[in-house]
């Protein structure tokens, strides 16, 4: 998804939610794209290949796949970071449409078969299980689609997956599509078809569940729908589709649907993505009658306007409340209830004494505020040895012309304290930013600033997701007047932030990104000095 970028601990963290959610393949990530890719997916497969909480239904723990162009290096590299995982999976991908062939790939049909052949029969030296992806193939001729896909059943391919790269195609169309490569491509029967559709026309559940009607026997989906541009087909909706209509769709799921809601919350929270109100099934208004004919016939019988419970995606939970009274057993075994059983001792502490300075100032603590909290730990802990710069203190006064920020960080490497004020014209936000930025020694440009209220009521809690990128040459400074200038070549750091007072949110979620940033250029200084020793 643009300007979302995940550490590896957060990746770790989803993927985890995934497996209790029974998710039968996760797709962890591209190896090749860059060492931190590789660590995660190789993290993911070591440390929740494994897991089966949750996962009664399955027997079996999740199939941990890499993405790998149709590249033997990349192939390797993938095997490479998936090795460890007791399931496994390498999926390969060539263009087969006329379009990129010419344009992006300037090969010929032929070249394009003998490619995808040789990296299906690699691919397959490694691993069992393969899967394949015509790139494109919404605007691929479909009799070379079949020629393409009979040529690598034969090398070995067990999954194919018929991607709508560009959600081109009308539901319809793609089920069309679908049924003909089935029936026309030698081996069909040896295979499991996937469907992979993106939502530029806001088509990719249609078409995905078009699929489904002619074939299509795995789905390729996104918490939420994120995804390249408009997004991908949301998991949430096809699961939910099938389990409404049993009857309709020739097939079955073994998702814990109840998970639904609690997920959600957790990857809007992490990416900083925020889910549009009214998003079927994990909108805030999934569940919410507004029209007074509606609301009458729900008090007499929820099956009037309603044709999912919300217990069935986990929504009934979310106002659950502990207090400052609950003690440590009632707050762990919530915790385990969320699926953040697994926490450390030391970890568990830090989240029990966030939760009680949280109860302390608020009467209500609810399941949301207990995911963002999470979220916020998870987000903050990117790795502590990654948090370099931590806020000891801070002071804010605020008026109508101007404020003030008085801001101590602690540098947690060498223990060095620091002090500085600053003023905002336009506001306490523009205040304590500038006086980190001048702490840190680092001129940064904001480049999204998203706050939410988690629940209602003067005392909920905030949270707030920034994203960055530091300055280069001479751009304009923060606060100055600017133009549009494109930030896609610049480096961005996401940060993410929960508090009760949206300036302490604020301020940790700005601090939470500059201190990936530093921690980057650390990285990469370190890997220029080893290269020169």
């Amino acid at each position: 998804s643009p300007g979302v970028t995940l550490t590896v601990n957060e990746k770790i963290e989803i993927a985890k939610q995934l497996s209790r959610l029974g998710v039968d393949v996760l797709e962890a990530g591209f190896p090749v794209a860059s060492q931190g890719d590789f660590d995660a997916v190789e993290r993911i497969a070591t440390e929740v290949g494994p897991l089966m909480i949750g996962r009664e239904a399955h027997g079996t723990p999740m199939t941990i796949a890499g993405l790998a162009r149709a590249v033997p290096a990349d192939i390797k590299r993938c095997f490479d970071a998936i090795s460890k995982a007791p399931k496994r999976r390498i999926h390969t991908f060539l263009a087969t449409s006329d379009i990129h062939l010419q344009h992006k790939l300037k090969i010929t049909r032929e070249e394009c078969v003998a490619r995808a052949v040789a990296a299906v029969s690699f691919a397959k030296t490694l691993v069992d299980d393969v899967e394949f992806s015509p790139e494109d193939a919404g605007r691929s001729d479909q009799d070379f689609l079949c020629q393409v896909l009979s040529a690598v059943i034969e090398a070995g391919a067990t999954t194919l997956n018929i991607p709508d790269t560009v959600g081109y195609n009308m539901p319809e169309e793609y089920g069309a599509m679908i049924k003909y490569l089935i029936a026309n491509t030698k081996g069909s029967n040896t295979v499991i078809w996937s469907a992979h559709c993106h939502n530029d026309l806001g088509l990719a559940t249609a078409n995905t569940l078009s699929g489904i009607m002619n074939g299509i026997r795995q789905v390729e989906v996104t918490i939420n729908g994120i995804g390249e541009r408009a997004g991908n087909t949301a998991m949430e909706e096809i699961v939910m589709a099938v389990h409404t209509h049993p009857d309709f769709f020739p097939v079955y799921h073994t998702i814990n649907t109840p998970q639904f809601f609690r997920i959600s919350q957790l990857v809007s929270s992490l990416s900083g993505m925020v889910v549009q109100p009214n998003k079927a099934i994990v909108g805030a208004n999934a569940f919410l009658h507004e029209s007074g004919i509606h609301q009458d016939g729900v008090l007499k019988n929820k099956l009037t306007y309603e044709i999912i419970s919300p217990e069935t995606v986990g929504a009934n939970t979310i106002n659950l409340v502990l207090g400052k009274h609950s003690g440590r057993a009632a707050f762990r075994s919530r915790l385990q209830e969320l699926g953040f059983g697994e926490l450390t001792d030391e970890e568990f502490q830090i989240a029990f004494n966030s939760f009680k300075a949280l109860a302390d100032s608020k009467k209500r603590v609810t399941e949301q505020d207990l995911i963002a909290l999470l979220s916020d730990q998870v987000s903050q802990a990117a790795g502590t040895d990654k948090a370099i710069f931590v806020i000891k203190s801070l002071q804010v006064v605020s008026g109508t012309s101007f404020a003030t920020a008085t801001v101590q960080l602690q540098n947690s490497q060498t223990g060095e304290t620091t002090v500085d004020a600053a003023i905002g014209k336009s506001g306490p936000i523009e205040a304590v930013f500038s006086a980190i930025q001048r702490l840190v020694g680092k001129k940064i440009r904001l480049l999204k600033f998203d706050i939410t209220a988690v629940g209602e009521g003067v005392d909920a809690l905030g949270q707030v997701s920034v994203k960055i990128a530091e300055n280069q040459g001479d751009e304009t400074p923060e606060g100055e007047e600017e133009g549009p200038r494109s930030t896609s070549k610049q480096a961005t750091y996401h940060g993410h932030g929960a508090d009760s007072d949206i300036i302490q949110a604020a301020s940790r979620a700005y601090l939470n990104a500059i201190n990936r940033l530093v921690a980057n250029e650390n990285e990469r200084l370190h890997g220029e000095r080893q290269v020169d020793v």
